[in-house]
């Protein structure tokens, strides 16, 4: 599990003063991105290197309670399954100064190639993947 925090900016915010629901894509996007520097395998680095993309091919948001301006949030990701050619990612978004829950959901990503066609993860990828989460082989 990797922890990423983010204070919340006006805006995120919409006009009822809480965090626009699909500005939680946004931090898990964050999250994400994180989770991958700190595995050693920054995105930018997987696409140039490997060659390969992680597009969203499924999200799945639900909503406890509402975040706000100015709120510490913490976004907890780790990574649940990992198949031939895609990807699980799990995370919780909760309140730091509470540790109130207040967003929890995955997104399924697929590895595609350069033209776009889905592709078996890269071996590199799978086993820095494997050991930040001591998932089996």
């Amino acid at each position: 599990m990797v922890a990423t925090e983010i204070r919340v900016i006006y805006g995120d915010t919409d006009r009822m003063g809480v965090v626009y629901y699909a500005n939680y894509l946004r931090y898990f996007e964050a999250g994400r991105n994180e989770y991958l520097r700190a595995a050693g395998a920054r995105y930018r680095d997987v696409e140039a290197e490997c060659g390969v993309m992680f597009p969203v091919v499924e999200a799945n948001v639900r909503y406890k309670h509402p975040a706000r301006y100015d709120d510490h949030v913490r976004v907890e990701t780790r990574i649940t399954e990992l198949k031939r050619a895609s990807l699980r990612f799990e995370y919780r978004v909760v309140r730091v100064e509470d540790e109130r829950l207040l967003v929890e959901g995955h997104t399924v990503h697929a590895c595609i190639d350069r033209d776009h066609k889905p592709t078996k993860l890269p071996e590199r990828i799978v086993g820095l993947l494997r050991a930040g989460e001591n998932l089996p082989g």
